[in-house]
C-alpha cells in the first residue's frame, strides 16, 4: 500500500468503527463497457518458487495449483470430499490389490504458449507426467515432496535415485522403470510395491503432480521454478518476488464449464450455481496477490476496498470483525460476505531430535520436551494471540481428516507448572549457580533457541513463549528470520525449535502421521524423529484400508508421538475469510488450492464502489 492510500485506509477504519459505511471515493475509476473481472488479495507469507518438483510450503502452492493441472480434482462445493477426473478421462482402473493404478488422459489438452515449444502447440501426454513424476527423484531439484512418493514405493524409481546418486551421474530420464509407464501417447500406469489405498490422493493435488513439460524445464535450467508453464486455467503475468504475483486467463485452458452442486443449506451458492453452470472456466480474467507480512496493512486493504477479500481475518481482529463469531453489523450492513470454516491443520513447535540439547531418546531428554509442553498456557494461547479462533490439540491429527476422533484426549493440551518444574527437577535439570536458569543434567548452560519470523503474531507468540518458560526457569532466545530463509534452515537441520503449521493436502490424516515417519526426515518430518515402533505402525497403517483396524494403528501412533514429544502440538486453526459483495461464488473446500477458477467478480460494482483499478 501506497501511504495516501494507508492514511486513506486509517480513515476509513475509524468510520467503520462507528458504525458507518464509507463514502464512495472521488477517484474511482469509471467503468468500462466490459471491466475485466480481477480479483485481488494478499498473501502473509512469500512465496518461494513455482516449481512443482520443489515446493512445499503452503502460499506457493496455491498460485501453482491454477497453472498446473494434476490427474484428478476435488469437487469445488462437494461434502464430504469427493474427487472427480481433471485432465483423466475417467477415473482411473485401479488393481484389487491396490498396486497398479491405470490412467486414459484427455486428447486435445495443451500447454500454454512458451519461447521452448518455439512456435509449436504443445499437446499433454502420458509421457509428460512420467516425468513430472521423476523429476522428484532426481536430486538436482532437492524435492520437498519426494517422501510423499518413495513412501508409496513406485517400483525402480527409488533405486533409480539411489543408482545416480552413488555414481553420481545426471539422472537418467529415458531409463523406463517397473512402476511408472506411458503404455502408448494418452495412458499412464503407475505400480507400487505395497498396497495403498488412498494412493489417488496425490493426483488431485497439482502443486506437486501437475504436468511439466520436459522442453520446458531443459530451456530454463535451475531458473524453472521462475518460469511456470503448464496446462492450467492460468499462465504466470507479472511477478515481482516476495511483492506482488498476477494470474491471467490462460489463452490455451480447454474447454471446462462450470459444473458444481452447491450445499442445499447455502442459498447464495444455490443461486449462483444455477446463474453460472455451464459457464467457461475460469471465471475471473486476473488474480492479482499482494505480499503483506504485517496483518494491520493487509487488513486495512480490505476495509479500504483495496483488496476484494482477505484470506484468514488476522486474530487480532477478529473481535472488531466478528463479534461471538457473528459478522459486525457494521460489515454486514456494507454486504460483506463472512466464509467460516475449520483448517485441516496442526500449529506445533517443533523439537529437533537430533539436536544435542532438545534431543534425543533417553529418558531425560523426554522430560525436557515433556515439562516444556507442560509449561504452554495453549488456553492463553487461543485467548490473547489467536482471538479464540483455534482449538486445543489432543495430538497431531487434524480435524477434517479420516482418522481424527474429537473424543481422544491426552495430556498434549494440559498446563501444568507445578508438573513440570517436578519433571525437571526429577531429571536434574536443576539451578545450580543460583542465577535463576536452569542447567543440563551435566551441568552445562541450558538455552533454548527457538526460530520466529518477524511480523506480529509471531512476535505475540514469542512473548507468550517468554513468559511461560520464565516461569519454568528455562531460558529461551529467540532468532528471527524470514519464513522462506526458517524454512530452508529446518529442510537442513539447523533449527533447534521452530513453531509452524501443517496443513493437510487430502482429507486423510495420513499427513500429519508423517511429520513423524523417520524416512521423511527433512521433508515433513522436520523434527528428525526415528522411532522404529512408530515407523512400523505407520507403514502398516498405510497399506490398511480405512475402518477400525486403522483406525486403531492411527491413534497408537499419535500416541507415541505424544509420549516422546517431538513436536508440541498446539492447536487446530478455525479460519474465517471475509469478500466485499461483488465477489461471487466464494466458499472454502480446504483440499481445493485452486478455488479461485471456481470466482467470479462484478467489476463494474467493484469499480463503482470506490476500489483503485487492477
Amino acid at each position: 500500500m501506497t501511504r495516501s492510500s494507508l492514511l486513506r485506509a486509517l480513515a476509513t477504519s475509524l468510520v467503520l468503527a462507528a458504525g458507518a459505511a464509507p463514502a464512495p471515493s472521488p477517484l474511482a475509476a469509471q467503468p468500462s463497457a466490459q471491466p475485466p473481472a480481477v480479483l485481488r488479495y494478499a498473501f502473509r507469507v512469500a512465496e518461494t518458487s513455482f516449481d512443482p518438483a520443489y515446493v512445499t510450503d503452503y502460499y506457493s502452492r496455491v498460485v501453482i495449483s491454477g497453472m498446473f493441472d494434476a490427474l484428478l480434482q476435488y469437487e469445488y462445493l462437494a461434502s464430504p470430499v469427493r474427487m472427480r477426473p481433471n485432465t483423466a478421462a475417467a477415473m482411473p482402473e485401479i488393481s484389487a490389490d491396490y498396486r497398479s493404478f491405470t490412467f486414459r488422459i484427455k486428447p486435445g489438452i495443451y500447454f500454454a504458449d512458451d519461447p521452448a515449444f518455439k512456435g509449436a502447440k504443445r499437446e499433454l501426454t502420458a509421457a509428460d507426467y512420467v516425468y513430472s513424476l521423476k523429476r522428484h527423484y532426481d536430486p538436482r531439484w532437492k524435492s520437498g515432496n519426494l517422501y510423499l512418493l518413495e513412501n508409496d514405493k513406485i517400483l525402480g524409481l527409488s533405486e533409480l535415485r539411489r543408482e545416480t546418486i552413488a555414481k553420481k551421474v545426471p539422472f537418467d530420464y529415458d531409463r523406463e522403470v517397473e512402476g511408472l509407464k506411458a503404455l502408448d501417447r494418452y495412458t499412464l500406469q503407475i505400480r507400487i510395491a505395497d498396497p495403498k489405498p488412498r494412493f489417488l490422493f496425490h493426483f488431485a493435488d497439482p502443486s506437486y503432480t501437475g504436468a511439466v513439460a520436459r522442453e520446458v524445464v531443459e530451456h530454463y535450467g535451475d531458473r524453472i521454478g521462475d518460469h511456470p508453464v503448464g496446462t492450467g486455467p492460468f499462465v504466470l503475468k507479472e511477478w515481482r518476488r516476495s511483492s506482488k504475483i498476477v494470474l491471467a486467463r490462460n489463452p490455451n485452458f480447454r474447454e471446462v464449464r462450470y459444473d458444481e452442486t452447491p450445499p442445499a443449506d447455502d442459498p447464495r451458492l444455490q443461486a449462483f450455481a444455477k446463474a453460472n453452470q455451464g459457464r467457461r472456466l475460469p471465471l475471473l480474467d486476473e488474480l492479482h496477490i499482494s505480499i503483506i507480512e504485517e496483518d494491520q496493512p493487509r487488513w486495512l486493504a480490505f476495509l479500504n476496498e483495496e483488496h476484494d477479500m482477505v484470506e484468514i481475518v488476522p486474530p487480532e481482529f477478529a473481535p472488531i470483525a466478528f463479534p461471538n463469531n457473528k459478522l459486525a453489523p457494521n460489515l454486514a450492513k456494507r454486504g460483506i460476505q463472512m466464509v467460516r470454516y475449520p483448517r485441516a491443520d496442526v500449529a506445533v513447535s517443533y523439537f529437533a531430535m537430533e539436536n544435542p540439547v532438545v534431543g534425543g531418546y533417553e529418558p531425560h531428554k523426554v522430560a525436557l520436551r515433556r515439562a516444556i509442553s507442560l509449561g504452554v498456557d495453549v488456553e492463553r494461547e487461543i485467548r490473547l494471540v489467536r482471538r479464540g479462533q483455534a482449538i486445543p490439540a489432543q495430538g497431531p491429527l487434524a480435524p477434517q481428516t479420516w482418522g481424527y476422533d474429537p473424543a481422544f484426549k491426552s495430556t498434549m493440551s494440559d498446563y501444568d507448572v507445578s508438573r513440570a518444574k517436578a519433571l525437571l527437577d526429577m531429571h536434574g535439570y536443576v539451578d545450580r549457580n543460583g542465577d535463576g536458569w536452569r542447567e543440563q543434567p551435566d551441568g552445562q548452560p541450558l538455552v533454548i533457541e527457538y526460530a520466529t519470523q518477524p511480523d506480529q503474531e509471531s512476535r505475540r507468540l514469542v512473548e507468550l513463549w517468554q513468559k511461560n518458560m520464565d516461569r519454568l526457569g528455562i531460558r529461551m532466545v529467540f532468532k528471527s528470520a524470514k519464513w522462506p530463509e526458517n524454512l530452508k534452515a529446518s529442510r537442513g537441520g539447523k533449527l533447534m525449535m521452530w513453531g509452524v503449521g501443517w496443513l493437510a493436502g487430502d482429507p486423510d490424516a495420513d499427513t500429519f502421521l508423517a511429520l513423524g515417519y523417520g524416512p521423511n526426515k527433512g521433508q515433513a518430518n522436520h523434527a528428525r524423529f526415528d522411532l522404529p515402533a512408530f515407523n512400523a505402525l505407520y507403514e502398516r497403517q498405510r497399506a490398511t484400508p480405512n475402518g477400525p483396524e486403522r483406525q486403531a494403528m492411527m491413534t497408537e501412533a499419535a500416541k507415541l508421538m505424544i509420549a516422546y514429544m517431538p513436536y508440541k502440538v498446539h492447536v487446530h486453526r478455525v479460519m474465517t475469510d471475509l469478500a466485499q459483495p461483488w465477489v461471487k461464488g466464494y466458499h472454502r473446500n480446504i483440499f481445493v488450492r485452486d478455488w479461485y477458477r471456481y470466482v467470479d467478480v462484478d467489476a463494474a460494482q467493484q469499480r463503482g464502489r470506490g476500489a483503485e483499478g487492477p
